[in-house]
């Protein structure tokens, strides 16, 4: 009977952890942000780079499969490239070891019930009475996960202690170290969070009821047993998720393989060498040793690594989505972010169609190094004006398609982000059509050998590349928009709509002119002014927060 409730405080000490650990990656992905992953994107512009931040953004978050699987996304999205996505994995399996040192240097050493009890209560005060604050909310689950941690940690730890005493695990001893490999993997596999197998292998070995040698090996095997949640993370995706997943499994299986192999010289080198005695401070330099040499040994190779890997799997996306057809909505910042760049995507897209219909150059769009290489990929720029429609259309009905899943997991803030991008989208493909709807009278005015219709014509050519530079280079972040000169443009707009209409109908009344010309005149000048008021309308939706936006849509919406 005291053996079956070892067990079950055990198994509560264990979903106690668990449950800390859900609260604390909740909490600080909550309370890190979009800057936070925005710097994540700005230092891992290079692979040194990726490795601090693997290190660095793991190491806060505590947890290895979160940062792969946010990685997965942004590389389904092509934000991340291959080598980079494989420095950053590196750095996230020795950021993990973190909460190792953590356990190691204070859950056995420090009396628990001084941490634990007045951080959860602070967590409840907090909650009680900040609920209604986003920040303060994450605040407190913050503070209950560190408490819970330990709370969970201290029932992990009497229960083995209690073990040891009632149980002999002296018979084990001798069993070959290659199994212990295995349950370390097992156990791993079955609650999918390496930092609860060591907190069960710190406890094991604080008690005495297995070796520093054991504890290492079991150790050993946590380091691959989180691999099945990234794998099913990659399931469907495009191949170069699947290959970052791959690469990982290589990793691991690599650097578990080496380190079994090395494993007393490895242990000798911690006990004698680095004079470490206390073995779960051993057991934590174990777990970092390790995959700092990973780190030594893989970093000078990635380059090939990542060509290796490339032979596995055929690139056979076909979606027009460049950044969001591989996102998880598990993971509504990250799913937001790649949202925001898809919206971008689109309305860069919807300019080039717009300004080739007019025979404008699109040279400085086509050279944007965000889209570039994504357009060659698809074959954008070579494909007809039909085709690029249709592929806007695609896009368009892919983009509404994954809003309609996000809105579910958004709220708040993230919500008015969310409707903005779409609006912003819908506001896009507006433009887009209004042109189309006036292809065939372009080409008729582009053409015409009346002075008076090619000349009306080329005034409205150079008024759109002007407008089109504008709002392209805010677009782009290069000029800094604000509210007024958004509505400056706008009504410029509605003015030259105003004069040139006006000034057609001065010279129509002494030049040759016909009906039907007048019609495609007029009908030009109303579709154009639509399309370019739905640009502006784009625009001032990825550029103005949600109350400038708001207060923009107050403008009147002048009549044609």
């Amino acid at each position: 009977m005291d053996t079956f409730n070892h067990f079950l405080k055990l198994a509560g000490g264990i979903g106690l952890f668990l449950f800390a650990m859900y609260l604390l990656e909740e909490s600080l992905k909550n309370l890190s942000g979009r800057r936070f992953k925005l710097f994540l994107q700005h230092i891992t512009k290079n692979k040194f780079g990726g490795v601090i931040g693997g290190v660095f953004i793991t190491g806060i978050l505590q947890s290895s499969s979160m940062v792969t699987l946010m990685l997965l996304a942004f590389v389904g999205a092509g934000v991340f490239s291959m080598r980079n996505a494989m420095a950053i994995i590196l750095g996230a399996n020795l950021g993990t070891t973190v909460n190792s040192w953590l356990i190691a240097s204070l859950g056995f050493k420090v009396d628990i019930e001084v941490i634990a009890y007045p951080t959860i209560c602070l967590g409840g005060i907090f909650l009680i009475l900040f609920s209604n604050r986003k920040s303060m909310k994450y605040l407190a689950y913050f503070l209950f996960g560190f408490g819970l941690l330990f709370i969970g940690l201290s029932f992990m730890k009497t229960a083995m202690e209690s073990q040891v005493q009632d149980f002999d695990f002296s018979k084990y001893v001798e069993m070959p170290k290659i199994v212990f490999i295995f349950i370390g993997f097992l156990i791993t596999l079955i609650v999918q969070s390496s930092s609860v197998t060591m907190a069960l292998t710190l406890s094991a070995l604080n008690a005495g009821a297995i070796s520093f040698p054991i504890a290492a090996t079991i150790a050993l095997g946590s380091e691959t047993g989180t691999i099945i949640k990234i794998v099913l993370g990659a399931i469907g995706g495009n191949a170069s998720k699947k290959r970052i997943v791959l690469g990982n499994l290589f990793f691991n299986i690599f650097i578990t393989g080496l380190a079994f192999l090395f494993l007393n010289p490895l242990l000798l080198l911690i006990t004698d060498v680095l004079n470490i005695k206390d073995p779960l401070i051993g057991l934590a330099t174990f777990s970092s040793l390790i995959n700092f040499v990973a780190i030594l040994i893989f970093f000078p190779i990635l380059n090939s690594f990542t060509k290796f890997l490339e032979l596995f799997f055929k690139d056979t996306d076909a979606a027009s989505a460049a950044f969001i057809s591989h996102a998880t909505i598990k993971e509504p910042e990250t799913s937001l972010d790649l949202l925001r760049m898809e919206t971008k995507y689109f309305i860069h897209n919807s300019m080039v169609y717009n300004l080739e219909l007019f025979k404008i150059d699109t040279l400085t769009l086509r050279e944007n190094d965000d889209f570039k290489t994504i357009n060659e990929k698809r074959n954008f720029f070579s494909k007809t004006t039909e085709e690029k429609y249709e592929f806007l259309k695609q896009l368009q009905g892919e983009i509404q398609s994954f809003y309609l899943e996000l809105r579910t997991q958004v709220e708040g803030e993230q919500q008015a982000q969310l409707n903005q991008l779409i609006s912003a989208v819908r506001s896009a493909m507006h433009a887009v059509k209004s042109v189309k709807d006036i292809g065939t009278n372009i080409t008729n005015l582009r053409n015409s050998s009346k002075d008076i219709k090619y000349n009306f014509f080329i005034h409205h050519k150079k008024e759109t590349e002007n407008l089109y530079l504008e709002l392209y280079l805010m677009l782009t972040q290069v000029t800094k928009a604000r509210f007024e000169e958004l509505q400056l443009l706008f009504d410029s707009i509605q003015n030259n709509y105003t004069t040139a209409l006006n000034t057609f109908y001065t010279e129509a009344v002494n030049a040759p002119i016909e009906k039907i010309d007048i019609t495609t005149v007029i009908n030009f000048n109303r579709e154009l002014f639509t399309s370019n008021k739905a640009m502006v309308m784009a625009i001032k939706e990825i550029v103005l927060d949600e109350k400038q936006a708001e207060i923009f849509n107050e403008i009147p919406k002048y009549k044609t």
